[in-house]
């Protein structure tokens, strides 16, 4: 179980097992959905000529928790070729 001081004192317990089992769930769902839209996005602008294929484009995953103060900011870079 999960718990942190602040938490214990309002007797808060998290079941490790229950929270870990969501968050795969919705990161499953977040990187399947990402993905697609991604493709679909590059598919597009190559379509338009507005991709040539070989570039290699900065991304940023910005993740908002309800409950959690910061946002969860990832960088990456994804290559076409």
């Amino acid at each position: 179980m999960i718990t942190t001081k602040s938490d214990s004192a309002r007797g808060g317990i998290v079941d490790e097992e229950t929270f870990n089992m969501s968050i795969r769930k919705f990161l499953k769902t977040l990187g399947v959905t990402a993905q697609r839209e991604i493709e679909l996005g590059v598919r597009k602008q190559l379509s338009n000529g507005e991709l040539s294929g070989d570039e290699k484009l900065e991304a940023t995953a910005t993740v908002t928790v309800q409950g959690i103060p910061e946002d969860i900011v990832i960088t990456g870079v994804i290559a076409l070729s």
